[in-house]
């Protein structure tokens, strides 16, 4: 039985259409089939591999740290160099009360800790999200994701959750003195890279500081230098009380933090002792992987390729039967007239040897999120591999 038959029959399957593509290796920007096709890689895994796939700095890490060790003890208990360098590394891009970082496995459970966070430090119980908000999966971060296709099912969920409009300054006042966090992307990646006003996001800040909430700010998909900036609350001369990281941080592989002041923080260790425990977050090996990724993006200020690269994309793709470009840096959405037109673009994109897709709350939009190594050349490539796929459709 070939590996197609097999994993229909035995991986589980999140939709009854999957990619279904197989790939046998990758270098770069590039993934190749068994038959030897190439694929430009124009979502990094959902903006996941940031410095490409098999990147020298990162496996060179991989390596030599599965020759010291892998798994010693769950989460906190042991000093492990890797976590310390990152975390070093990390905080030293960051403002000066963002001094604490707590390590997981993913975005999910780092939302899930920010969560418990913000409820434990405050001892309040409201947590506010925002309608179009993605934060993840499991049951706290399907809670206070904004769409009611993906929770319904599912129900009942947290309770003492409330969502409100995204970008509306009027909203805001739904935040009040029961709210112990206001969870927010900074940039809506699902909603179809949504960008903000700054008038709102500052609005935000000054509101969670005059009702005592958390602001918690997921830049799962946003962060890494992804927007242009290695931080994306960065554009909106805004700081949060809890930093939520995962995706891209990694460098491919499965990582996540959410960072807060010591003060903060130190509220989970005591009633109860062990507040939040994971026994793999800040696996050994996933934070060496992390922090070659993160010294790689700082080295090369690769935020600023992403900043160059989206002024080449607005330019090259200007095609009529796209009608808008939304989003900043390398995470952005290619926008159609609806979901038909949007998936037979994608597909004609994939028969051409580019790969992209859609977005979950935005499905007439294509996600265009590619390494953030990817150069002017490459990306001049897979903007005419777009529009010409663009034109058969039409044409």
């Amino acid at each position: 039985m070939n590996h197609r038959d097999l994993f229909y029959r035995h991986i589980a399957q999140t939709s009854p259409g999957p990619l279904s593509l197989e790939i046998e290796r990758t270098e770069g920007l590039y993934m190749y089939s068994p038959d030897g096709k190439s694929y430009m890689d124009m979502i990094s895994g959902i903006s996941v591999s940031a410095l490409g796939h098999g990147h020298p700095a990162v496996k060179e890490a991989v390596k030599k740290q599965v020759d010291r060790y892998m798994h010693l003890m769950v989460y906190g208990e042991f000093i492990q160099s890797p976590q310390v360098a990152l975390a070093e590394l990390l905080i030293g891009t960051l403002p000066k009360h963002l001094d604490n970082v707590y390590f997981v496995n993913s975005g999910s459970e780092a939302i899930e800790g920010a969560l418990k966070l913000a409820k434990r430090f405050t001892g309040r119980t409201e947590i506010v999200g925002f309608f179009n908000a993605y934060h993840g999966s499991s049951h706290g971060s399907l809670s206070v994701t904004g769409n009611e296709t993906l929770k319904q099912a599912f129900r009942p969920l947290l309770p003492d959750i409330r969502h409100l409009p995204f970008n509306s300054e009027a909203d805001l006042a739904g935040i009040t003195e029961r709210t112990a966090c206001v969870v927010a992307e900074t940039i809506q990646g699902e909603a179809g890279a949504v960008v903000p006003d700054t008038g709102f996001m500052q609005a935000l800040r000054r509101r969670c500081d005059e009702t005592g909430a958390l602001l918690v700010l997921d830049e799962i998909q946003a962060g890494m230098g992804r927007t242009g900036k290695l931080w994306a609350f960065e554009h909106f001369d805004i700081v949060p009380d809890v930093l939520v990281l995962a995706k891209g941080l990694g460098g491919g592989m499965p990582i996540g933090a959410f960072v807060a002041s010591k003060e903060v923080m130190q509220s989970l260790t005591h009633r109860p002792v062990l507040g939040h425990i994971s026994t793999f977050g800040g696996n050994a090996v996933c934070a060496a992987a992390a922090h070659a990724t993160l010294k790689t993006i700082l080295q090369h200020s690769l935020w600023n390729n992403a900043a160059k690269q989206e002024e080449n994309i607005r330019n090259w793709l200007n095609s009529k039967h796209i009608l808008s470009i939304h989003g900043k840096g390398l995470l952005l959405a290619i926008q159609f007239e609806d979901a038909v037109q949007c998936k037979k673009v994608i597909d004609r994109c994939i028969e051409n040897g580019l790969l992209t897709d859609w977005f979950l709350f935005a499905d007439n939009c294509m996600r265009l999120a590619p390494p953030l190594i990817i150069t002017t050349e490459q990306i001049k490539k897979a903007c005419k591999i777009i529009g010409q796929s663009v034109n058969d459709i039409f044409s």
